[in-house]
């Protein structure tokens, strides 16, 4: 679900150096700076150990992962389908977003009240959404509910009532909503890129047309539904405290019944390169945004976690190569980064920045030569060093939750990895070498892959281009 999608920057926690809480009057001037020991080192990041997960299938198809995890009596549970925006057809944009949104609207069996009545009795809340690549139900409560949690999860994924009034409000809900993205500039630009890189493949159509979005039916969702949702893309992860065989007989009781519905289906785009600057003229405006994307590698490909490495080194996280330029030093923007966007054998890197019209030829140039310089030459050791134990200590904590730990366990099932993938995730970020991050970058991010938007002031910002390149005019 393009649209309602959170990016989320996990920061590290800043180091504290405590000094001495007192010292007596008479203590001897401080030493000399060159004689004082340095700090020590840093330990080695811990690697990521969580216990073995439980596994097994049911004969309609649905992949079920069980988990114990933590000491606190709670347990999370969420229905992961391989469904989204990549299943609709052209005339279909967002149909998988409505249906989604309508899953917790009723069932044959329950109200939309009576559902959120249900959740709140077992001590938590439906988390319904809706993705490019999935869709999801999931719920957290307290561990003794675990089973009538599984119950309700099964009732909302399997008999969904549509009512008729309800597509009607949500559509309402939805079309405002695409009215205040389509006043975003950010939103804009990334409406702008996708469409650049895919064309008419699911994952390029960002906004369907409002009469589009207005005209779909009761019948429409129904039919989007029986083709798309059922047990044969489905996979049910538990994980925290809960009792395995009361929780195991739950969910064969409770989907042992549902349709396998459709098999896996695999819809691979294949991106292009947009040969020019692609604008969007907004006169007037103060500010510019831009995005500068490749063709990245997808999570399948054994360079992946160096391309993660090589990501944050150059404009991933606050002290990235492309932040502390365009930023600190140039005062140029507020809050670029980059991001490596994926899907199932899929993947575009993307410098995103927001900058002041009058430098947008400028932060383009900076981010252009930060680029280069990576392409020319290995980061130094303590530099990647900083790096690799930033995104150590990022990927434990983002683990270390019960739903951290199912989303890690979504992305490995989604994208055909081994559980070792997680296991020695930690390791993997440690064992990247300057040269491996250099080598990476000189392959991937050459200019004449790269596609560049800009929207802003056309008449303002067009000119500043020619500065910056010929591949940019």
């Amino acid at each position: 679900m393009t649209t309602h999608s959170i990016r989320t920057r996990l920061v590290a926690p800043a180091l504290m150096v405590l000094g001495m809480l007192s010292a007596p009057a008479f203590a001897a001037a401080p030493a000399p700076a060159s004689t004082r020991e340095a700090p020590p080192a840093a330990a080695a990041p811990k690697p990521f150990k969580v216990p073995v997960r439980t596994q097994f299938k049911l004969d309609n198809g649905l992949e079920v992962s069980l988990l114990p995890y933590g000491d606190m009596p709670k347990v999370a549970i969420q229905l992961a389908i391989d469904t989204g925006n990549i299943h609709e057809k052209a005339t279909e944009t967002w149909l998988a977003d409505l249906t989604g949104k309508l899953l917790s609207e009723g069932t044959t069996t329950r109200s939309a009240e009576q559902i959120a009545q249900a959740a709140a009795q077992l001590g938590g809340s439906l988390n319904i959404g809706t993705t490019m690549d999935q869709t999801y139900v999931g719920l957290e409560v307290l561990s003794e509910s675990a089973p009538d949690a599984v119950a309700l999860i099964a009732d909302v994924i399997q008999n969904p009532a549509f009512p008729p009034a309800e597509v009607e409000r949500v559509k309402g809900d939805l079309v405002r909503e695409m009215a205040i993205y389509k006043s975003r500039p950010g939103t804009l630009a990334d409406e702008r890129l996708l469409q650049s890189l895919y064309g008419d493949h699911p994952y390029g159509r960002y906004f369907p047309p409002e009469a589009q979005l207005k005209g779909y039916t009761p019948e429409a969702v129904r039919a989007h539904y029986d083709a798309n949702i059922g047990a044969a893309r489905a996979r049910l992860y538990v994980v925290g405290r809960f009792e395995p065989a009361p929780v195991e007989k739950a969910i064969r009781d409770a989907f042992t019944g549902w349709k396998a519905g459709a098999a896996r289906l695999q819809n691979v785009p294949k991106q292009k390169v947009a040969k020019a600057v692609q604008f969007i003229d907004r006169p007037g405006s103060v500010q510019s945004t831009v995005r500068v994307a490749v063709k990245g590698l997808p999570p399948s490909s054994p360079d992946y976690v160096k391309q993660t490495v090589m990501n944050t080194l150059l404009g991933g996280y606050f002290s990235s190569r492309i932040t502390a330029n365009i930023r600190e030093a140039k005062g140029y923007t507020y809050s670029p980064y980059s991001e490596v966007s994926t899907h199932l054998e899929d993947a575009y890197w993307v410098q995103n920045a927001d900058v002041t019209t009058a430098v947008t030829g400028e932060s383009l140039k900076e981010i252009l030569k930060e680029v280069a310089t990576l392409r020319k030459t290995p980061p130094p050791a303590d530099e990647l060093s900083a790096v690799q134990s930033y995104l150590a200590g990022s990927f434990l904590l983002q683990n270390a939750s019960r739903n951290g730990i199912i989303y890690q366990l979504r992305f490995v099932d989604l994208h055909g990895l081994p559980d070792s993938y997680s296991q020695n995730y930690v390791q993997s970020v440690m064992a990247v070498t300057p040269e491996q991050v250099q080598q990476l970058a000189a392959k991937m991010l050459t200019r004449e892959a790269m596609t560049f938007i800009v929207v802003g002031d056309q008449k303002v910002v067009a000119p500043q281009l020619k500065v910056v390149s010929p591949a940019l005019k």
